[in-house]
């Protein structure tokens, strides 16, 4: 007799914006099931109350309503809390969208994955094969791209709203502050720094002609993603910015390499350490466990920029500020990833 997995208890999360009418089909297949439903009725109007009304007698499932529309990761945090608080056994949460992009089979296929994994982020990744609106395929590819060369994470579906995610992780995205789309992204940031490994479950790639149900608006919310992505790159350049500026000032008193570039990197330092461990890694780990390897680095990099500057500017007799300049710019992406995978990141999904 083989064993089957155990599959942890999680409830199924569905926001839900002027949702499709497929919403019900998925919802009444589900409520037959062994989950806990909760859907948000993210300020859809007047219009749809009549739709969540009956949802909300079916068996299983809990309605919660906005006054207004606040946003899908508003929508998500409030599910979220609701179940986190009112079924304090949950190992997860399945999320899932309402504009029919979902069937209800590959949402019992990514509960049925995170029964194997329970400590990952489970992403139901769609192939993007067939016809699949430019917007979204282009979209997706962009983000993607972003991903790889920002966070370090290889996945081939970011925006997917079908995911299993792990209880501890569900409780930390309740302080995020982002409340659109760019919540999800801001998810799998999340689950990179806080050592939540990240697993894909292929599902059907499900989209009506001209995408009607989706409420994605590709200026606004795109511009809301990559915000969440630039901000990596801002806070390091600002970094730089007050590097070279205080190596200038610095400089130009005294005329000593050396003691120019520890003082203006001190200063950097300081800023770039407090602002990148919450605002950016968002690391939790004690001061005891990260400053030294932070110092490690920051002291391995000021001993490579002082040696390649003096190189430059004495062996190849180039301005010793566009000599720092030059250097930093090319140490930028290493001393980047090195502070993504190895100052900053969690060994383990632990909260």
């Amino acid at each position: 007799m083989t064993n089957t997995p155990k599959v942890p208890r999680v409830a199924v999360l569905i926001p839900a914006y002027k949702p499709a009418p497929a919403l019900s089909d998925v919802v009444r297949f589900l409520s037959g099931r062994a989950y806990s439903l909760v859907i948000v009725d993210d300020g859809g109007g007047p219009e749809y109350r009549e739709l969540f009304d009956r949802l909300s007698g079916l068996s299983g499932v809990k309605v919660l309503r906005h006054a207004v529309n606040l946003g899908k990761g508003a929508a998500l945090k409030t599910g979220m809390n609701y179940a986190l608080v009112h079924y304090p056994d949950l190992s997860g949460i399945v999320t899932a969208d309402a504009d029919g992009q979902h069937k209800a089979e590959d949402i019992l296929r990514v509960a049925s994955r995170f029964g194997k994994a329970s400590d990952a982020l489970v992403l139901g990744s769609r192939a993007f094969a067939g016809h699949v609106p430019l917007r979204s395929r282009m979209g997706n590819s962009i983000t993607q791209t972003v991903m790889r060369v920002v966070a370090g994470q290889q996945l081939s579906d970011t925006q997917t709203g079908l995911r299993a995610i792990p209880r501890h992780l569900a409780e930390r995205m309740l302080s995020v502050p982002a409340n659109g789309y760019e919540f999800e992204l801001e998810m799998l940031i999340a689950a990179k720094h806080l050592g939540f490994p990240v697993v894909e479950e292929p599902i059907e790639t499900i989209y009506e002609a001209g995408n009607p149900t989706s409420h994605f608006e590709p200026l606004r919310d795109s511009m809301r993603i990559y915000f969440v992505l630039l901000r990596f790159t801002f806070i390091s350049m600002l970094s730089a910015l007050i590097d070279n500026l205080m190596f200038l000032v610095l400089y130009r008193a005294s005329g000593v390499v050396a003691a120019s570039l520890i003082g203006a990197r001190l200063i950097a330092l300081i800023f770039n350490y407090v602002t990148v461990r919450r605002a950016v890694f968002l690391s939790r780990e004690q001061h005891r466990v990260v400053l030294p390897r932070y110092l490690l680095l920051a002291a391995a990099n000021v001993c490579l920029s002082y040696a390649l500057i003096s190189f430059l500017s004495r062996v190849l007799s180039m301005d010793v500020i566009a000599a720092k300049i030059s250097v930093e710019t090319l140490l930028f992406i290493a001393n980047f990833a090195i502070q993504r995978d190895f100052v900053f990141a969690r060994r383990t999904g632990t909260p």
